[in-house]
């Protein structure tokens, strides 16, 4: 049976990972504000048309590059981000032979739930 991903986290694995996780969601969502901030600032100078900074957009660039690399690092480690702005994250795993997800969202303290690959959060089950 072909199986969709290359890695499978053990909880104990998943689990480490969790300090790593938990800083790239918390810069992801500082990123985004920033870039919200200065994309209001570079949309009010266009309108007004005035000069668009340099500056302003020069750092909109970057930290979409920044950006780019927090998502790298998930890509790279082959966990999924399912919704940033809520933190839920799942851990390709197994489960006898099956392939399912370890699923956790940021206000929870540990991982606690798993669910099947094309269920979602919704269809979540207790470890």
């Amino acid at each position: 049976m072909a199986h969709r991903f290359k890695k499978h986290y053990t909880l104990a694995e998943a689990r480490a990972m969790m300090p790593r996780v938990r800083k790239w969601l918390d810069s992801m969502v500082q990123l985004r504000h920033e870039y919200a901030t200065i994309s209001k600032r570079v949309d009010n100078m266009m309108s007004s048309q005035s000069d668009v900074g340099g500056n302003s957009v020069n750092h909109s660039i970057k930290l979409l590059s920044d950006l780019q690399g927090i998502l790298g690092e998930f890509k790279k480690h082959e966990i999924q981000v399912k919704d940033a702005d809520r933190g839920l994250v799942d851990f390709p795993s197994r489960r006898g032979t099956r392939e399912v997800f370890l699923c956790w969202e940021k206000d929870e303290d540990d991982i606690a739930h798993w669910h099947e690959l094309d269920a979602g959060y919704d269809n979540r089950e207790p470890l």
